[in-house]
């Protein structure tokens, strides 16, 4: 019976793709599965027929069946066309509209795949403080963080090892504002999850009062946290936007307007309470979406 289900499942697939369905993916992180579904919802909405997709994978996966003709559209971060094409040291890569622009001109001439606009939150590797140190110390930026450093705070950052040790993350702040944090000023977690680093922040376990963060985390929006500034944009920009392919596009030009009135209200503010509610709430990123929507009257 299970295989029965299967073929039938796939015979609809193939069914639905020779009718010119539009295969919507996404990459299998949170954030990924709620922007895929407001993706697949909002073209659901425009009667373009969809084929769900979803939470495929991480990017290397989802780019590359993009690229093979796999998918059609998913959401992507600006910032990784930076890597796509080998220019992170690029300035552009470091504006928003820069970046936007620079990912856009590229895949359109390699690829013939389009950035639709992105969405104003910007997803980086951030450091976050607990509230009340926050507010004590006066930390508000990334400057403030060195000030604090330098003059011999009691410091405990917690971060995974990727953090710790990427030139993109960690270092290059370092080198940017001039501090130094100590081995004994580092708690070092196994993995990349951003929710247990807060929870070591937040709860202070081990002395623990900062974290590393992605600055649309969930977790963001519930603990108090307070996220530093980057005044001097050392880390790229990562504005989320539905990539296509061009021939997807101009067979179903309305995909544009749609999807970028949807992207459009998604600031980092929002984006953190939609997060919570998968990653700390456990709701569904279908329903998260689709109330999304109807509270931005885009969906009935």
């Amino acid at each position: 019976m299970r295989r029965l289900l299967g073929f039938a499942l796939a015979l609809a697939a193939l069914a639905a793709q020779a009718q010119g369905a539009v295969r919507v993916g996404s990459k299998a992180d949170n954030e990924g599965a709620l922007l895929g579904q407001i993706v697949l919802q909002v073209l659901k909405h425009e009667g373009i027929p969809v084929v769900d997709r979803t939470q495929l994978g991480p990017t290397s996966i989802v780019r590359r069946a993009l690229l093979n003709g796999d998918l059609d559209v998913y959401p992507e971060y600006t910032g990784n066309a930076a890597y796509f094409f080998h220019r992170e040291t690029d300035p552009a890569f470091r504006d928003a509209a820069k970046a936007h622009a620079l990912a856009s001109s590229l895949d359109l001439a390699a690829n013939r795949l389009v950035w639709l606009a992105p969405a104003p939150a910007d997803n980086h590797w951030a450091i976050g403080v607990r509230g009340d140190v926050a507010t004590r110390r006066g930390l508000r930026s990334l400057a403030d963080f060195a000030r604090w450093v330098t003059g011999g705070g009691d410091v405990l950052l917690a971060g995974s090892a990727e953090f710790v040790e990427s030139d993109a993350a960690l270092p290059a702040f370092q080198s940017a504002y001039g501090f130094a944090l100590r081995g004994d000023q580092l708690l070092v977690l196994a993995g990349g999850d951003t929710s247990a680093t807060i929870k070591a922040a937040v709860e202070g376990t081990s002395g623990v009062n900062a974290s590393m963060v992605y600055s649309t985390d969930g977790a963001i929006a519930v603990t108090g946290l307070v996220v530093l500034d980057d005044p001097k944009h050392v880390e790229m920009v990562y504005q989320p936007a539905p990539v296509v392919r061009e021939a997807v596009l101009q067979a179903h030009p309305a995909m544009r307007a749609a999807l970028d009135a949807a992207f459009r209200p998604l600031t980092v503010d929002v984006l953190r309470r939609l997060n919570a509610r998968t990653q700390i709430g456990g709701e569904d990123a279908g329903a998260v979406a689709a109330d999304y929507l109807r509270s931005e009257g885009l969906l009935k």
